[in-house]
């Protein structure tokens, strides 16, 4: 049933989409409905560009017939769709799952709104229970990691990293990267580890998403509400 509600959220998104935006496109099973449902509007003569934050986006999209730009070609965008793995009442996300969250996040940076998209199981009290994904090189990665440890020690987080893929075959990141992911249960400073852990040579980007999303389309047996930052 959470694939209907991915639908419907993913389709009622596609509806605030207009001629001429500069729109940018998710990436994961969610968003992956909207490229569908926008694709439709495209062939019904909506004219929109694209800038996807994963290879795998931009495969899909090109598919469907959907116009593409990089970043670098509109480095100002209007709009935002994307999914999220995490999102608290102040509409702060993890995401980073599908392992694209630095695209997605530079891609959410540069939008002037970003609309997430989810079924109503990603809404929680507190960020956590979903694994936070780090990414960071691959040079130095133990260095790297000892000091995200140190870290989650300061701010009484639980230890607990896990190189995805595992040490004979790590996932790698469309732009080269590993991905550490964290399971530290609940976040109650996030903003505090969001600036730690970006200060450390090491990592690239983590999945917190804190104060990027204006607004959220959330489907459940409800229906698909509405939801705004508290």
């Amino acid at each position: 049933m959470s694939d209907q509600f991915k639908k419907e959220a993913a389709e009622r998104a596609a509806e605030d989409v207009s001629s001429g935006m500069r729109l940018g496109i998710g990436t994961g099973s969610t968003a992956e409905f909207f490229v569908h449902a926008l694709a439709k509007r495209v062939r019904d003569g909506l004219d929109v560009i694209g800038v996807p934050t994963s290879e795998r986006t931009a495969t899909l999209a090109t598919e469907l017939g959907i116009r593409l730009a990089t970043l670098d070609e509109l480095p100002e965008l209007d709009l935002t769709v994307d999914g999220a793995d995490e999102m608290d009442a102040a509409l702060n996300l993890i995401k980073g799952g599908g392992g694209a969250l630095l695209r997605e996040k530079i891609v959410a940076a540069a939008s002037g709104q970003m609309i997430v998209i989810a079924d109503a199981s990603k809404q929680v009290e507190a960020l956590g229970q979903f694994p936070l994904p780090i990414e960071v090189v691959p040079f130095g990665l133990e260095a790297t990691k000892r000091a995200i440890l140190g870290v989650l020690a300061d701010l009484g987080l639980p230890q607990a990293l896990e190189l995805r893929g595992g040490v004979e075959k790590p996932f790698v990141t469309d732009g080269g990267h590993y991905i550490l992911d964290a399971r530290l249960q609940k976040i109650n400073e996030t903003e505090a580890l969001a600036n730690r852990l970006v200060a450390i040579p090491g990592v690239v980007e983590h999945g917190l998403f804190i104060k990027l999303a204006t607004k959220a389309y959330v489907a459940g047996a409800d229906g698909v509400k509405t939801v705004w930052p508290v």
